[in-house]
């Protein structure tokens, strides 16, 4: 490891309580979707005092900061590089069951993906940045993000003019994601296709009422949502090719209001997700079709309304290699993974990185003392994140912005 990045380990791990103390705290008050008032404000008064150029959005709670470089860069003459790293704030909308001191303080909201420790991570690659002003030959964005979690808030910060916020277009973005089952300090990135593109299908199941007793003067729209249930689950295993995998997952399922009624209606929705827009696409019409045969042929009517929800999140060949070689020399040799295939989980940082070259990476959160193969996962109300990964994530993000500004040796 080079002699500045020992250093900058050093720095960030010697900040880490600090950094550790932001994290709980905002554990402990977590705020979905795309207004973080609490959030927002712990992360300015975080940046307070360090001479960073901010703004925050008005379609939704977000805060841009700019580092701006002293150092020499490539091209005096021209605009000054700038990267950009991206850390993303909303909880999700579930009670946490995990019984720890700093555990949610808030009814049905929870910290269950770690955007607490992204934040907390970013605000210490800010200071780590701030006091090496001199060594960075461009611009750094922070990018703090709302919405992540189903609310397409990159696509609103887009809307805002994030890329233009340092007043050149970024090289290179790079976001840290942590995972609950993957070993501490365990990275991982993949090039091309690594996460994938999602939509949401709701369908409204409409029958007619009555009593239990006599169902035959009723049309029951239960069992032919259940039917549909099942039916959607053999268009994905026979529908798809196994080797362009496609993912259909019913999370919501709503009908009746006691046992001895039939209800006129009932409700559900799904999760779609493909590596590519036709083959989500092709996914979505194979459903309509399910669902509205399944409806007819029961006598009832069905409605359904498909909602595009993010791209495929494409990393970069050369960015995923340059973060796998400064991952290495920041933490060692066995702390990089080539992540094998990619994932169906789903990250509006792909409409980032459709415009700029650059990398998602995770980053392994599980403690020391648990099985990362048995230890409950992100979206989990069981899910726990060891603090430790929170210093050393802050000198990742670092690390990454300092080297990829460097002029003449650039990557």
């Amino acid at each position: 490891m080079s002699t500045s990045a020992t250093a900058l380990l050093a720095d960030a791990r010697a900040a880490g309580p600090e950094l550790v103390g932001l994290r709980r705290a905002l554990h402990r008050r977590p705020e979905t979707g795309l207004h973080l008032p609490h959030t927002q404000e712990a992360v300015l008064a975080a940046l307070d005092g360090l001479g960073l150029e901010i703004r925050t959005g008005s379609a939704l709670s977000s805060v841009v900061a700019v580092v701006r470089g002293t150092g020499p860069a490539a091209d005096e003459a021209g605009p000054r590089p700038s990267v950009l790293l991206r850390a993303d704030m909303d909880a999700l909308p579930l009670d946490e069951a995990v019984a720890w001191e700093h555990a949610s303080a808030v009814p049905g909201a929870m910290h269950a993906c770690g955007h607490d420790l992204h934040t907390a991570m970013l605000v210490g690659a800010a200071r780590l940045l701030a006091a090496r002003r001199e060594q960075l030959a461009g611009d750094v964005v922070l990018m703090f993000q709302p919405g992540e979690e189903g609310h397409d808030g990159a696509r609103l910060m887009l809307a805002e003019g994030l890329l233009d916020a340092s007043g050149s277009r970024p090289v290179a973005a790079y976001a840290l994601h942590v995972s609950a089952t993957t070993a501490l300090g365990v990275h991982g990135n993949r090039p091309g296709p690594a996460l994938a593109a999602s939509g949401t299908l709701a369908v409204t199941v409409r029958g007619a009422g009555g009593h239990s007793a006599w169902p035959h003067h009723a049309r029951d729209p239960i069992p032919a949502t259940a039917e549909m249930i099942t039916a959607l689950q053999s268009l994905v295993t026979r529908g798809f090719d196994a080797l362009d995998p496609v993912l259909l997952g019913v999370g919501t399922v709503h009908a009746g209001t006691a046992a001895n009624i039939v209800p006129d209606r009932a409700r559900f929705e799904a999760t779609l997700r493909a590596f590519g827009d036709d083959t989500l696409a092709r996914l979505a019409e194979g459903a309509r079709r399910t669902v509205t045969g399944i409806a007819a042929a029961h006598g009832l009517d069905a409605d359904l309304e498909f909602v595009p929800g993010y791209p495929v999140t494409v990393n970069d060949p050369a960015e995923a290699e340059f973060v796998a070689d400064v991952v290495t020399e920041l933490h060692g040799p066995a702390a990089f993974v080539r992540d094998r295939r990619p994932g169906l989980v789903s990250d509006d940082i792909g409409r980032v990185l459709a415009r700029v070259p650059g990398v998602m990476t995770g980053v392994g959160a599980c403690p020391p003392g648990l099985d990362p193969e048995r230890a409950a996962g992100n979206h989990s109300p069981h899910a726990v994140f060891d603090d430790a990964a929170v210093p050393d994530g802050a000198a990742l993000y670092a690390e990454l912005a300092l080297r990829r500004l460097r002029p003449r040796t650039g990557r």
